[in-house]
């Protein structure tokens, strides 16, 4: 049997783009790595844009989304002691939008996603070796496990590190940006005016994020300038942690000491350097294979999540997907480009020596909030006549 569009990937990009597929009744198989999909990883925000797609998708799915999850009436930046830099209230979100942004286990999002996937459309332990373009147009796809599959069409959702792209694209980049993170979930309980914030402390030359997901636990990520690919010393890790953010308000050392060792989880913050294209023919790239950015502007899901809205629509629409591919990367180019380069340049403000300290936080004050609610707006919208525009 001859797979109509192999997806290639079951993180949430993959998957989304598969519930698409379903709600459209276009055919493909999904095929994941994984041997099974365990609440693992850390946190992640989903913001107004990509709770549309989910709604489209399918709302009963988006309910339990929301249900499993945390909703923000406020998004802050503060300095190091948690004195107010910048903040969102989250009210103008909801009117406009008619959701506020969000956060949730990445794990137990994927496994929500995963569930209401058509489970006869979707292969778990099968780990993408490599591809051939075949005499009669069609292409084979070859797994670890030594078994293959043909298919009209791939698309890439394998994440930075995509063997589909780099195949796809040899020359592709990964660009390492100078800082690493850690990524924790703590067993504590944050004040009540806390709650549902979701906020970010910049100082010192160091950054420290923290946000509910569910009762009891709280998603948190730290950052710092580094060398990459170091390790750490798992025995002394928190508190070397704890020591470099000595300086920091209380609450950041209580949430790393609460948080169980075996969850902090320490990654190289990288992104994607900017690709002239994302497909060739009948093969196309979608998410953080595609376009990975810094997680700075909290975007990296939810830009996935609505390539799977776009893209979905546009094969719906088109009967070559070469074509389709192309309108797809045409229409997202110019709302990715800046992102990448917006989240490059959060990235590096948040980091930064004392005397820009200043300059950035008086900045961040006195900007008004009619320019803010004017980014949200832009950031957030999602065209939902695209379905009958393509």
């Amino acid at each position: 049997m001859i797979d109509n569009i192999s997806i290639i990937g079951g993180g949430i990009g993959g998957l989304v783009t598969a519930l698409s597929f379903d709600k459209l009744n276009i055919s493909y198989n999904l095929y994941e790595r994984a041997e099974s999909l365990k609440e693992v990883g850390a946190g992640i925000w989903l913001s107004p844009n990509a709770l549309q797609v989910l709604e489209w998708t399918n709302p009963k799915m988006l309910k339990e989304i929301q249900d499993s999850g945390n909703i923000f009436n406020r998004i802050l930046v503060a300095d190091h002691k948690l004195n107010p830099i910048s903040y969102s209230n989250q009210s103008f979100v909801q009117e406009k939008f008619g959701y506020k942004t969000m956060a949730i286990h990445r794990g137990k999002l994927q496994q929500i996603l995963y569930k209401y996937v058509a489970q006869e459309n979707i292969e778990l332990n099968k780990t993408f070796k490599n591809y051939f373009q075949e005499k009669d147009k069609l292409l084979k796809v070859n797994f670890t496990d030594r078994t293959s599959i043909q298919t009209q069409s791939i698309i890439g959702a394998d994440g930075i590190n995509s063997n589909v792209r780099k195949q796809l694209f040899p020359d592709s980049k990964i660009r390492y940006s100078g800082q690493t993170c850690w990524r924790g979930i703590s067993d504590y309980n944050l004040d009540n005016d806390l709650e549902s914030v979701g906020f970010t402390l910049w100082g010192k030359k160091l950054q420290f994020g923290v946000s509910k997901i569910s009762d009891g636990k709280i998603y948190w990520f730290a950052v710092k300038l580094s060398a990459p690919n170091l390790k750490d010393d798992k025995e002394n890790l928190k508190n070397s942690l704890t020591k470099m953010f000595s300086e920091f308000h209380p609450l950041v050392n209580n949430l790393i000491e609460n948080t169980p060792n075996k969850k902090i989880i320490r990654g190289d913050i990288s992104d994607l350097e900017l690709l002239k294209q994302w497909n060739k023919k009948n093969i196309c790239l979608i998410g953080d294979a595609a376009h990975s950015m810094t997680p700075d502007l909290g975007q990296g899901g939810a830009q996935a999540i609505e390539d799977a809205f776009y893209l979905s629509n546009f094969i719906e629409k088109t009967i070559d997907k070469g074509i389709a591919y192309d309108k797809f990367y045409t229409y997202r180019k110019s709302k990715i480009e800046k992102l990448v380069k917006q989240s490059r340049f959060t990235s590096k403000i948040a980091i930064t020596n004392r005397v820009v300290e200043k300059i950035r936080n008086s900045i961040l004050k006195y900007t008004p909030e009619t320019y803010m609610q004017k980014q949200m707006i832009e950031l957030y919208s999602l065209d939902k006549t695209i379905a009958n525009n393509v």
